[in-house]
């Protein structure tokens, strides 16, 4: 088969798992965000409820205090420990204020103060911890972090699970479009029993398959159309050529019959290759007798070299010869000489010293009536795409490139040979 340069891809991360790395992000900033809110709430509110229970108990305990001169329990005249925004008040009503200080077990607390009498006169205060109420918070958000991280262990497995499904489902569609990348126009994904968007994606791309499918085959039968209605016209050009007296006129004709029939076979080559109708004929050959044969056919100047290590290969000779015959024909009309064929194991290179093979065949291979630059040449484009498809045919490879200083490089692949003179 033939094969030709891609770009590598970076390690790829599977789709479950970014699914899943998402879902646990997710879980993880509700979790905060709900504990934040929950634990600013709670504190508000014992804040809250610890002002208005200092604020109602330090008027119960100034009622008692002006009615019996005694002070309930846990209220105080002028203590010292008294936040210093109580000390002074500027009237006789009631005032609060927040102590945040801790001492032991001690805080922090709430405050409410009254002055008893005019200006001058004690402050009456009474204060209210919350050092309970703020350990229960605190056990609050341990619960919370707890419950939230048992819920993220059991949400990841499902998310991971999920994404699986999805990601198989997507898995499907991929191996789809590879395989009618690489040709089977008969793959399709079916239904992926979803309902959703991968199941659009599936039906889409079997209807581009159909699509693809049918264009390529009007294109194959057209070209095989063409090729067969031209075979006729073209060996009648062949005849009358022959009954032109001898002469300048007459060879510059015949010249332009066989291109002309040459393209034609050609063409004929290409849409039975199209169409899977070739079938290989092994045989165990001697790779280098059969390269040399193939190379003197061409009637090229070329330089064969057969390393020892060339042995025989189980292959179809004429479809080798073929092969080797459209890249030595390939490598003189659009590089520039010496052409090199070596011979080495199982493999096949021939090299010439051009400009070498434009990017888009590096990338996506050669096609037909499609030369490249204008530098490499002129023909129909359709040595290189027969190479490659009767290497297909041969179960070979064959690879593009291009030489670091200079050249193309077509590289062919056989299977494996065995030893010289077998």
């Amino acid at each position: 088969m033939a094969a030709f340069h891609h770009p590598v891809p970076g390690r790829r991360v599977p789709l479950r798992w970014k699914i899943a790395a998402l879902a646990a992000a997710t879980a993880c900033l509700v979790a905060m965000a709900v504990g934040v809110l929950v634990h600013l709430w709670t504190a508000s509110d014992i804040r809250s409820r610890a002002e208005m229970r200092a604020f109602n108990t330090v008027y119960t305990a100034m009622d008692t205090y002006r009615r019996t001169g005694t002070l309930i329990e846990g209220a105080e005249l002028d203590p010292p420990e008294m936040p210093s925004a109580l000390r002074n008040p500027g009237d006789d009503d009631r005032h609060t204020a927040y102590d945040g200080h801790v001492a032991g077990n001690t805080g922090p607390s709430f405050w409410a103060a009254q002055r008893v009498g005019g200006p001058g006169s004690p402050v009456l205060t009474y204060r209210v911890g919350m050092n309970t109420e703020f350990h229960e918070l605190r056990r609050l958000d341990l619960t919370m972090a707890v419950a939230s991280l048992l819920a993220l262990a059991a949400a990841t497995p499902l998310a991971v699970y999920g994404a699986g499904l999805l990601g198989r489902r997507l898995s499907r569609v991929s191996e789809t479009a590879s395989r009618i990348s690489a040709g089977d126009l008969d793959a399709r994904t079916g239904t992926t029993e979803g309902r959703d968007e991968v199941d659009d994606i599936a039906a889409t791309v079997d209807l581009m398959a159909d699509s693809l499918g049918r264009k390529l085959r009007d294109e194959r039968r057209f070209t095989a159309d063409v090729a067969h209605e031209l075979r006729t016209p073209v060996g009648g050009l062949l005849a009358a050529a022959d009954l032109l007296p001898p002469g300048e006129t007459e060879d510059l004709l015949r010249a332009r019959v066989r291109d002309l029939r040459g393209l034609v076979e050609d063409l004929l080559e290409i849409s039975r290759l199209d169409a899977g109708a070739e079938l290989p004929v092994r045989d165990r050959v001697p790779l280098g007798a059969v390269v040399s044969e193939a190379v003197t056919r061409t009637g090229l100047v070329t330089e064969v070299e057969v390393s020892p290590s060339a042995g025989s290969v189980e292959t179809d000779p004429r479809r080798l010869e073929r092969i080797v015959g459209n890249l030595v024909v390939n490598a003189h009309r659009h590089g520039e000489t010496p052409v090199r064929v070596t011979v080495e194991g199982s493999t096949v290179v021939v090299r010439d010293h051009g400009p070498g093979f434009p990017a888009d065949l590096l990338s996506h291979g050669p096609r037909r009536f499609h030369t490249g630059r204008a530098e490499r040449g002129t023909g129909h484009g359709l040595g290189l795409t027969i190479a490659v498809g009767q290497a297909r045919v041969l179960g070979a490879e064959l690879r593009f490139a291009n030489a670091p200083d200079g050249g193309a490089v077509a590289t062919l692949r056989l299977g494996s040979s065995g030893p010289a003179g077998v």
